[in-house]
């Protein structure tokens, strides 16, 4: 199966072409609701699906310390995600908590990048060189983008990012430190580093694909243009790269567009083993 993106959008997309979705703010105005729900949404359904991905390395890792190291990474983002699905809640005033954002929505309803959904390797726990090359491209983007948000015009958001922030160092200290052990040691871990690079590089694309909910975020004050921190991104992966002695892949033109609603096929299976004890037990509490 390829891991090619297939369009299936949701009420809210559909909603945002025909005219009824978020609409363009004046400079200095309040963002759209709408826009301002999906910002929040997207943030918090990257690191709910990152955090659930990783959390698959638990009793999996290829030692003691990295399983409780990656474990630990994972808690960090479900924590930001529990944040980030109930202040969105919040504001869409729909009745709806982090749990109902978390487990009762399906695959076309997340706004989460499609990078943060792929599997950890070619099949389960089959590499740990995809992981860490992920949780590289991510943090390093993250570090900026929590920064940025610190300065947010929602006030909760900004106090989520200053909390957060503080995490993302920390994921991407540990990223960076296992991949310069990578592609600095042997031939064969060298070699595993640059495939993992390779296989994940076309994703980030989508980083910087601004549409109508990041302008409107942007222009109000909200959030930003993800594609203004991509300086920042380039500098701090390009020096990680240097000192493993691994190769940037080229840029391609494929664009993935799950933080729209269309995900790669991977999504599903993760959502189904995150959802389907609370969708067997609807409102069960423990």
């Amino acid at each position: 199966m390829s891991d090619t993106t297939t369009a299936r959008p949701d009420a809210a997309n559909t909603a945002g072409r025909s005219g009824a979705g978020p609409s363009a703010a004046a400079p200095g105005a309040a963002a759209p609701l709408a826009a301002h729900v999906e910002y929040v949404l997207r943030l918090g359904d990257n690191a709910l699906v990152l955090g659930q991905r990783l959390s698959e390395w638990c009793g999996h890792g290829p030692a003691l310390e990295e399983d409780l190291a990656l474990t630990n990474i994972a808690l960090d983002l479900i924590g930001q995600a529990r944040l980030l699905l109930g202040h969105a809640g919040r504001l869409e005033g729909g009745g709806r908590d982090e749990d109902a954002l978390a487990y009762f929505r399906d695959e076309p309803a997340f706004r989460n990048w499609t990078l943060v959904e792929l599997p950890n390797g070619v099949a389960k726990h089959d590499d740990y060189a995809v992981t860490i090359a992920r949780n590289l491209l991510v943090s390093a983007l993250m570090i900026p983008l929590w920064d940025a948000l610190t300065r947010s015009s929602d006030e909760t958001l900004a106090q989520i990012a200053a909390k957060s922030i503080k995490e993302a160092h920390s994921h991407f200290r540990h990223a960076r430190d296992w991949l310069v052990r990578f592609g600095d040691g042997t031939e064969d871990s060298h070699r595993r580093a640059q495939a993992a690079l390779e296989r994940l590089w076309p994703y980030t694309r989508e980083f910087w694909d601004a549409d109508d909910v990041e302008r409107d975020a942007a222009r109000s004050g909200v959030g930003v243009i993800v594609a203004d921190l991509k300086p920042a991104w380039d500098a701090a992966v390009d020096a990680v790269l240097a000192q493993a002695t691994l190769v940037r892949p080229q840029d391609t033109a494929f664009l993935s567009a799950g933080k729209r609603g269309r995900h790669s096929e991977h999504l599903g299976y993760l959502l189904a083993e995150m959802q389907s004890l609370a969708r067997q037990f609807p409102g069960a509490r423990w």
